[in-house]
């Protein structure tokens, strides 16, 4: 049984949704928000990478970055920017991305039962990230960037957001990236009631994107659990934002690596071991894989078409037969020596939505050696990994599209 609860929002007036939404602040480095805010005084990445706002120079851990995103959110709501829910609400976000829509509802998730394992997650997270978004969200006092989980679709729930959807929304706008967002609110009682029930037949959720963000939730929620002596568990720091979608609507995208060297080996030597593992021919132009145990290889200005034996992708362990761990365990540590992609230096992760092309920019410049393109991770595998309590190798998903930043903001306390 899961619980997902109303909330008063603090969210942007409708003349100022499209100037405040923002990307989230893990898809940016420091230097390119810093591009992206010139010009954006509303732009929430002021809260949730506040290091632009400061020299180049500090630190981006140092405590003067949190208390300038404390400043920039407390300056949001006090110039009339963002205000707060008149009463408590459930929001149903839309995005819209090359045709294809998916409808989330925006509520707060119990931590409680992230903690027990009722919200179910598929990768480890780093200590150094996980304790940066608990120090954001503990100075900030808010959840400013929502967690993104999923659920198995219900029908029942899809036909509540439809009949919230039929009328107009609040928001709806097209970021720069194209990409249109659409917010709707309801505050009707029986409505937060019937979605209420609804989740409580869904048994489990799932962390689809934001593994450091629900960790930090959680980890903030217990802290303050402890520091309360008359602690209820209905306090605000018990719950954390959060956009759920039935996992029917989503898309992932490939999530691809490239290695700086070959492992002291010649263009050749390397050939020659992969081609012991993988079935490999030449590929006319860049090869995107367009099956599972498929890939694309791109080195010296060629393109490969790499398949992986049926003996790897048929191993029982749902794992195992990912094709992020077919690669892993086949070349990238026994061929190339990257032990833990999660510590080496030496791969580097590149999403889907940058195109083949960034592949071939990153080789062909000299930074990377070779390049590996990818077939998606489905949402079946995701599920199927985190039911089974295991978890994913990193950078396994890549989810698009990317849920804007400070459509509604989640007071802690």
């Amino acid at each position: 049984m899961a619980t997902l609860r109303p909330f008063k929002g603090y969210r942007p007036l409708p003349q100022y949704a499209a100037l405040v939404a923002a990307k989230p602040y893990d898809v940016l480095n420091s230097d390119e928000a810093r591009a992206e805010v010139q010009g954006k005084p509303l732009s929430f990445l002021h809260v949730g990478k506040p290091e632009v706002d400061l020299p180049p120079d500090v630190h981006l851990y140092d405590d003067r970055v949190y208390l300038k995103g404390k400043e920039n959110l407390e300056r949001l709501i006090k110039d009339g920017v963002l205000k707060e829910e008149s009463s408590p609400a459930f929001y149903i976000y839309a995005q819209t991305m090359g045709g294809h829509t998916q409808y989330g509802i925006v509520g707060c998730a119990s931590v409680q039962e992230y903690l027990n394992d009722t919200i179910k997650k598929h990768e480890l997270t780093r200590k150094d990230k996980e304790d940066d978004r608990t120090k954001h969200v503990k100075v900030t006092n808010a959840h400013s960037g929502p967690i993104f989980l999923t659920y198995r679709a219900r029908p029942s729930l899809d036909a509540v957001v439809s009949r919230i959807c039929a009328s107009t929304p609040e928001y709806d706008f097209v970021a720069e990236d194209g990409i249109r967002h659409q917010l709707w609110v309801t505050r009707d009682p029986s409505t937060l009631r019937a979605i209420q029930e609804e989740f409580r037949n869904i048994p489990s959720l799932y962390v689809a994107d934001g593994h450091h963000r629900s960790a930090a939730a959680a980890r903030v929620g217990r802290d303050l659990a402890a520091a309360n002596p008359n602690h209820r568990g209905d306090e605000e720091y018990n719950f954390f934002l959060a956009v759920l979608f039935p996992h029917a609507q989503l898309r992932i995208m490939d999530y691809n690596r490239v290695v700086k060297d070959l492992n002291g080996r010649t263009e050749e030597e390397f050939l020659k071991e992969v081609r012991s593992r993988f079935e490999v021919s030449p590929a006319a132009g860049q090869h995107k894989p367009a099956r599972k145990g498929e890939y694309g290889m791109y080195m010296d200005h060629r393109w490969y078409v790499l398949r992986a034996p049926a003996s790897l992708i048929s191993v029982p362990d749902p794992v195992a037969r990912l094709d992020v761990s077919i690669l892993q365990s086949s070349i990238l540590a026994p061929i190339l020596g990257i032990e833990d992609p999660r510590t080496s230096k030496r791969v580097d992760f590149v999403g889907g939505i940058r195109g083949l092309g960034e592949l071939e920019k990153r080789v062909d410049s000299g930074e990377m050696k070779v390049a590996f393109a990818l077939f998606p991770t489905s949402i079946e595998e995701l599920l199927a990994i985190a039911d089974a309590g295991k978890t994913m190798p990193p950078k396994s998903t890549w989810f698009e599209p990317k849920l804007r930043d400070g459509v509604v903001v989640h007071m802690v306390t």
